[in-house]
């Protein structure tokens, strides 16, 4: 199961090349609305196609830096800081291009959504961010629990009774040792919540490539890293996760030299 998985892996390069290319044809449309426009702009006032035409060049460029921004950190390359907050904005303003775009080559949305995430980890990776154990949050879905399970473990996972039967158990015995605080959420409303409540440095969540799309932006400029949930029955129905996969990410994450 965990060897598909890998397999399986979305590959970075997809949504940034997708991503470029919608932002190549909204700079495209943006410059045939302008010219378009031009004789009316000019009828209101004389200078007003150059103020348009060169705050849509500012715009436009500013948005091809936020992608090439991207590229850079994926690359290992220095990058601005400038550009962090603006490139969420733009996927959001951007991603129902995006998902038209792969339609078009047989690129499922959810094959984009995965590729966005494993660029995002890449940069949370390569920003070499570390918080002490107590400062790091990971949320799981709920969906993780087996659906047989009487025990309510939502808002309290020590309800959890470590049966084995699902990850969860895992997941409250490795809270345990390294220290960092567990949640299960219902959803991404819940999700907010609790990052709202408990602020955390950094968020580990674990979800499927929609909700962790949505929530490492949602929680922006809080850090966010994602690992992909492994679905055998698929969607929101006893899901599992690879706990070497958690334990791997945590360890990047968490400074122990804090707790010394």
């Amino acid at each position: 199961m965990v060897t598909s998985l890998q397999a399986l892996r979305p590959r970075k390069r997809l949504f940034l090349g997708l991503l470029l290319a919608a932002e190549f044809l909204v700079a495209l449309a943006l410059y045939a609305a302008w010219r378009i426009s031009y004789l009316g702009l000019e009828n209101i006032f004389e200078y007003l196609p150059a103020i348009v035409g060169a705050f849509l060049i500012f715009v436009s460029t500013f948005s091809f830096g936020a992608v090439c921004n991207m590229v850079l950190a994926v690359k290992g390359l220095p990058t601005l800081n400038l550009f962090h907050r603006y490139s969420f904005a733009l996927i959001k303003f951007l991603f129902p291009a995006v998902v038209r775009i792969g339609k078009i080559f047989g690129i499922k949305r959810r094959q984009i959504e995965g590729s966005f995430v494993a660029v995002s980890n890449l940069i949370f990776m390569k920003s070499g961010i570390k918080v002490s154990a107590n400062k790091l949050l990971v949320l799981s879905p709920h969906c993780l629990q087996l659906s047989t399970c009487p025990h309510k473990i939502t808002r309290d996972p020590n309800n959890c009774k470590r049966c084995g039967g699902c990850n969860v158990g895992d997941l409250m015995k490795l809270s345990e040792e390294l220290g960092f605080t567990f949640f299960v959420a219902t959803g991404g409303t819940l999700a907010r919540q609790v990052v709202k409540k408990i602020r955390p440095q950094a968020v580990l969540a674990i979800a499927c490539e929609r909700d962790l799309m949505s929530g490492i932006q949602d929680v922006y400029p809080l850090p966010a890293v994602g690992v992909l949930n492994i679905r055998p029955n698929g969607p929101c129905n006893n899901t599992r996760v690879d706990m070497d996969e958690v334990r791997r990410v945590l360890e990047q994450i968490i400074d122990k030299t804090s707790e010394e």
